[in-house]
């Protein structure tokens, strides 16, 4: 063989194959052009070994330098302080602590598979793994270093009750059972007719309005009574100070009776009992106040602590009372309804939703300090500047103090019911705060997804996108759709927001094929002719417990049917009258119940299984029938594998369909 063609057949060169000859054992000369063919094989076979043992010596040899590098870096990690980090941060956030570019961690996560940009959240095992590769050692941020908490007005409030405190304008809230009055007690007083307006008679939302009584003004908040609100009206208790817990005198206490008077108590609010519908013919007064005895609320008349007034709020008895019995709490307690109007502004977010025009707009309830026209605010992750303050009944002002609710203009998005409001005086000290409440939104989110992973895959899941008119109103749907359980169903909320439905919605609801629902809002008509070309289900709905009947519909057509295995006889084989690999014809007796065509039976011997079949045909005087029943003679088909012998026993099972697990 030429010694270049075997070079070729080793894909090297000939001048090396020359110099390396010699070395694997070979004497062919240094000048030789031919090479015999049995040598030549020879040097194939070693070659191949030559350069296994240099690809391992190549191996090797990386494998030392990289353990070097890693003795380098141990020895640089313990030189330094461990790089304290949180639960979650961002690419800028961790370069600035690592002392490094930008670019350098964003190239460390490429190289990691993770891509990301300067302002993306990046979680702890994330960024341990990233810092560490870097030559960092890691530790976590203690809960004392982070100082992120969740925070409520009363909270922060609290911090400054040495400060100069006045009195303020009483926030009452009134709460109770559904159907019991509070929004008609409402009515009477402001002297409006909000129920008619209202889907079905039930309050859906959260508002508050202020009346006059005496020269005095008095905030009140309505908050809805069916169970659905339940976070609604925790919300109402909160941020009030005295609480109207209105009970029907013809029903006496209710299940939200009960929970709003326990919210009432954790809250620690001052409390009058409205006993409205006194009007009615079967109304009993005596009956509620036995009830709220029973409960430790002894009335005042019978002895005990509890104010308890009884009105007709459909034909206005008693509402002055209740007016001048609030009045009279608000003189005896003065002391603990008080404010500092010139402290830190604070207030609660009462309602909010988009409008299309205005844009993001809000009900606020300012708790402390005064809120001014221009003031810069922080609400949750986002930020505003006032543009305009209103009051309840449309009045431009130019400030509100506190216990006023206000209708404000200028936040860049649309806060959620319950979210707090600070004005921030610095702008160093709002980015700080915004990448504070960054931080922890984005904790919460990466706790749900987690959970959300180690929640079992093996259930149906029914995807839905909601839509409402209000974030009150999407939190109460979003409340009660997560009561709706069952254990082979899962409801995933794909999608969210405020408004009217859009064409986004609908196409996030064809890639998850799931279902568009709006609560008292509506589809535009481009979205509804994308719907019914792509045939995405829509519905709107005005009430939501309809909304909530209509979930149920559809996670009850999606729980496959579930079936049981039962014995239905037994039959014992008398005659073996022929015999194939899958299939053998006998005769037998039903010894007991019924053999059914169809039937799978177990093949017992000495009463042991030794295999399995199908019976696919019934006879009885040569005619095919469906069924022998005990104590007949009859002729089988039998399909199975198993070798069957007279006087074994067929004992036959078929699956039923069980009732379904359905949600009522």
């Amino acid at each position: 063989m030429n010694i270049t063609e075997l070079a070729r057949k080793l894909k090297t060169s000939t001048q090396e194959l020359r110099e390396k000859i010699p070395q694997l054992g070979f004497d062919v000369g240094e000048k030789a052009i031919q090479v015999d063919d049995k040598i030549a094989e020879k040097i194939i076979q070693v070659w191949k070994d030559y350069q296994e043992q240099e690809k391992l010596k190549s191996i090797s040899q990386k494998i030392e330098i990289q353990d070097q590098l890693k003795e380098k870096k141990a020895e640089a990690k313990a030189d330094q302080p461990p790089v304290s980090l949180p639960k979650v941060i961002t690419v800028n956030d961790l370069a600035d602590r690592l002392n490094l570019s930008v670019v350098k961690v964003i190239s460390e996560l490429m190289r990691n598979g993770i891509m990301a940009t300067i302002n993306d959240n990046i979680d702890f095992e994330t960024a341990a793994i990233i810092v560490e590769d870097l030559g960092f050692r890691v530790t976590e941020q203690s809960l004392e270093e982070k100082k992120i908490r969740k925070i409520n007005a009363k909270d922060l409030i609290a911090q400054h009750l040495d400060q100069n405190l006045s009195s303020k304008t009483p926030v009452v809230t009134i709460m109770g059972h559904i159907d019991h009055g509070k929004t008609t007690l409402l009515d009477a007083i402001r002297k409006t007719h909000v129920t008619q307006s209202e889907q079905g008679g039930i309050t859906q939302h959260i508002s508050a309005y202020q009346v006059e009584k005496k020269n005095k003004l008095i905030t009140f908040i309505d908050t809805p009574g069916h169970a659905a609100f339940k976070k609604m009206r925790s919300r109402g208790g909160t941020i009030a100070d005295i609480a109207i817990l209105i009970v029907a005198a013809e029903e006496g206490l209710k299940p939200q009776t009960m929970e709003s008077i326990k919210i009432i108590q954790e809250e620690n609010l001052m409390m009058l009992v409205a006993i409205n519908k006194v009007d009615k013919p079967e109304a009993n007064v005596d009956q509620v106040k036995k009830q709220l005895s029973e409960i430790n609320l002894t009335p005042e008349d019978w002895g005990g602590k509890t104010i308890c007034v009884p009105i007709s709020a459909k034909t206005g008895q008693g509402i002055d009372d209740l007016l001048d019995m609030i009045l009279l709490i608000v003189d005896m307690e003065k002391e603990k309804i008080m404010a500092d109007p010139n402290g830190p502004v604070l207030g609660t977010i009462i309602e909010a939703h988009l409008d299309k025009n205005e844009g993001p707009q809000a009900i606020v309830l300012i708790q402390s300090g005064t809120l001014k026209k221009n003031d810069i605010v922080l609400v949750n992750q986002g930020s505003g500047k006032i543009k305009s303050l209103k009051l309840t009944n449309g009045q431009e002002i130019e400030q509100a103090l506190p216990g006023t609710p206000v209708k404000i203009l200028g936040l860049k998005n649309t806060p959620q019911a319950g979210d707090i409001l600070e004005k921030i005086d610095d702008k160093k000290d709002l980015k700080k705060r915004k990448k504070i409440k960054q931080q922890e939104t984005f904790e919460q989110i990466l706790s749900i997804k987690n959970k959300t992973t180690e929640e079992s895959s093996d259930r149906i899941n029914l995807n839905l996108v909601l839509k409402a008119d209000v974030m009150g109103s999407l939190e109460a749907v979003e409340e009660a759709i997560n009561k709706l359980e069952h254990p082979k169903i899962k409801i995933n909320i794909i999608k969210r927001g405020l408004g009217q439905i859009n064409e986004t919605d609908i196409l996030r609801a064809e890639v998850k094929h799931g279902h568009v629902f709006g609560f008292n809002t509506q589809i535009s008509t481009s979205a509804d002719l994308l719907a019914k070309n792509k045939n995405i289900p829509v519905k709107n709905f005005g009430i939501i417990y309809e909304l909530i009947d209509e979930i149920k519909d559809c996670m009850n057509k999606l729980i496959q049917p579930e079936f049981k295995t039962i014995e239905t006889g037994q039959l014992k084989v008398l005659k073996i009258f022929r015999q194939e690999a899958k299939q053998t014809i006998l005769g037998g007796q039903v010894v007991s119940g019924k053999i059914e065509k169809g039937n799978r039976c177990l093949i017992l011997r000495d009463q042991k299984e030794i295999g399995l079949g199908k019976v696919s045909k019934i006879q009885k005087s040569q005619q095919d029938i469906p069924q022998a029943n005990a104590g007949e003679e009859c002729g089988l088909q039998f399909e199975g594998k198993t070798q069957i012998q007279p006087d074994d026993i067929l004992r036959a099972f078929k699956e039923v369909e069980q009732e379904k697990n359905t949600i009522q």
